[in-house]
Parts: structure tokens; sequence; C-alpha cells
């Protein structure tokens, strides 16, 4: 199987920084595209940041310019730095990727990681 594993959620106050942490583990054949979402109460899933293999990063409005999304490769690792947070960042936060398993290399299946709780207040 395959786990993804978020860390580095918590409590902040506005204006300061967080970064996440997702590690993949498990059968992992491959890695391709890599993310972040995030879920406020009442609302939808949203797209946060994005990263493929090749380092190309895509980001909605609402957060570019503030929000940095990396990968390690060797490791199985997604970052997410987050800068200027406002209270409307506060959220669930998931990681997300396609992810290949040993037994079966050339079939990508979605993982999702539990999820962290990051709450922007003073």
């Amino acid at each position: 199987q395959v786990q993804l594993v978020e860390s580095g959620g918590g409590l902040v106050q506005p204006g300061g920084s967080l970064r996440l942490s997702c590690a993949a583990s498990g059968s992992i054949f491959s890695i391709d595209e890599m993310g972040w979402y995030r879920q406020a109460p009442g609302n939808q899933r949203d797209l946060v940041a994005r990263i493929t293999r090749d380092n190309a990063s895509t980001y909605p409005d609402s957060v570019k310019g503030r929000f940095t999304i990396s990968r390690d490769n060797a490791n199985n690792m997604v970052y997410l730095q987050m800068n200027s947070l406002q209270p409307d960042d506060t959220a669930v936060y998931y990681c997300h990727a396609y992810v290949s398993r040993a037994d079966q290399p050339l079939y990508f299946r979605q993982y999702w990681g539990q999820g962290t709780q990051v709450t922007v207040s003073s």
C-alpha cells in the first residue's frame, strides 16, 4: 500500500508563516504530480498548489505570490511554504499525489493524506 502523511500544521497569527511537509511511503514505483488542497468547514476541497515531477508548479490566484510548493523526488516528499497567512487560509490541508505501485508500475492511482489543520488567528 501507499500512504501520504502530512505534518507542520498549527496555529499562526495573521501575517505569519508555516511550512507543511508530506511524506509518501509504501510500495512506490513512481510519483507523478503532487499537490496540496484545502477544505474549510462547509466548503469544497480546493486546489492550493500542484507540482509536476519536472517541478512545473501551478497556483490559484488566492495564494499566488504567498505560497510555494516544492518536492524532493529522491525522498518522495512534497512541501508547501505558506507566507503572509490570513484568516481566510484557515482550513484542513491535504496532500495529494498520483502514485504507481511496484506491482503495477504503469498504473497511477490518486492518494490523499489524512489532512493537517492550519488555523490563522490572532
